[in-house]
């Protein structure tokens, strides 16, 4: 094994075996089934009780799950960033992200599609966390890119597909 990948390697055993309490950032598809929502929320509410901070944003399906695990759990764990204002956010979507005592809201990026926009959001939320778990389909490519981008600042990344 070279340098690097033995270095990449132990950096990806510390995290695993770290006790104390770590920032987990958990993305994932918009269309997901409830049976899937409900296992997300669930894996959630259980990293809450053990005291992670967790990370997400304000879509529909997957975030909304992890946003209800959370708040469920402990509500002052949970940061939740969004990809614009709040205002440009779907009607379902706001009654829920009003509950959320720490938002983040990008109304810089308001101009910008909502691609364009969620990329941008998912870099910051990869630039605050130390472990990535992430919901997606095979052809979600923007999911899929933020993996990547994850595992090259190293971050622990475990991706999870509904397909």
């Amino acid at each position: 094994m070279d340098l690097p990948k033995v270095d990449e390697f132990l950096q990806e055993l510390a995290t695993i075996q770290q006790t104390g309490s770590k920032r987990i950032a958990m993305l994932g598809s918009r269309h997901v089934p409830i049976t899937h929502q409900v296992l997300i929320e669930l894996m959630t509410y259980a990293l809450v009780l053990s005291g992670n901070r967790i990370l997400t944003s304000g879509a529909t399906g997957t975030n909304s799950a992890v946003i209800r695990g959370a708040m469920r759990g402990d509500p002052n764990l949970l940061t939740v960033i969004l990809p614009q204002s709040l205002e440009r956010q779907p009607r379902e979507s706001r009654e829920q992200l009003e509950q959320v005592m720490h938002l983040v809201e990008n109304p810089t990026n308001d101009s910008l599609s909502l691609a364009e926009a969620s990329s941008l959001c998912n870099q910051e939320i990869v630039s605050r966390c130390q472990q990535l778990i992430c919901f997606a389909f095979h052809d979600s490519h923007t999911l899929l890119r933020t993996c990547h981008e994850a595992e090259d600042q190293r971050r622990l990344v475990t991706l999870f597909y509904f397909d």
